[in-house]
């Protein structure tokens, strides 16, 4: 016998609902080999360097992230609220805002601005994903855009641990350059509550709250795909076309 369909099947409660997403957290990117690398104070110099400079691309794409999602959001309560992720992201009135804060990170790190801001370190495999999310939130419904975001469930936990390991085992780090990840532990925090009472409010049947399990993994495969290519890069020393006869 065939297992009932989800349509079948009656909806979680709202709590156990929400314990499933939170569960997701096992698959989050902390436990990818290399931040499990970072945590333990096993990367070097350039290993640094080269994540710092390809996450550069991930947050200057996240306000063009949130500006599709608001396009797409016939709702003006949720673009009130929704809009603030922009302005945190970008800076407003005297805010520098965390695109600022982490060109200071990468200056820590001994990058230079223009290195960063050029995006030539960035990897291909770093850049198709992150464009990978910007072009399902531009082309899906913004409910679907908002579930995908609930990552942030995860992330304190990880910018906690850069506050609590990076001063111990990157001294070589200037540590005023750790300013977006102490403004991100409140702004997840609070991001994420706005994010999963939409999501709990809006995925209400059994169908839809297994596709905002999809739409969590979906985020998830983005994260943990950009460190493989990092990885493939800066661990392994297999960056794109290593193994490739130069073209002069």
């Amino acid at each position: 016998m065939n297992p009932p369909a989800a349509a079948d099947l009656p909806p979680w409660s709202r709590a156990e609902f929400a314990d499933r997403l939170r569960a997701y957290g096992a698959r989050y990117h902390i436990h990818h080999p290399y931040q499990r690398m970072m945590a333990a104070g096993e990367l070097s110099r350039e290993q640094i360097q080269g994540w710092v400079a390809n996450r550069y691309y991930y947050q200057v794409s996240i306000p063009i992230k949130d500006a599709n999602l608001l396009a797409n959001c016939p709702d003006r309560e949720t673009r009130r609220l929704w809009v603030q992720r922009i302005l945190d992201h970008d800076g407003y009135g005297g805010e520098s805002g965390g695109i600022e804060a982490w060109l200071a990170l990468g200056e820590a790190a001994g990058l230079d601005r223009d290195t960063l801001e050029s995006q030539r370190m960035v990897l291909p495999g770093v850049r198709f994903a992150v464009d990978a999310y910007i072009n399902f939130v531009r082309r899906a419904d913004w409910h679907e855009g908002a579930a995908s975001s609930l990552t942030e469930l995860f992330a304190p936990e990880i910018h906690k641990q850069r506050l609590d390991n990076w001063p111990q085992h990157y001294p070589w780090v200037d540590q005023a350059g750790f300013q977006y990840f102490r403004k991100r532990l409140a702004e997840a925090r609070r991001d994420v509550e706005h994010g999963l009472e939409l999501t709990l409010d809006y995925f209400n049947t059994r169908t839809l709250q297994e596709r905002a399990l999809e739409l969590l993994q979906f985020k998830l495969d983005i994260l943990w795909t950009m460190l493989d290519a990092m990885y493939m890069a800066y661990v392994n020393q297999m960056p794109p076309y290593f193994n490739c006869e130069e073209i002069r």
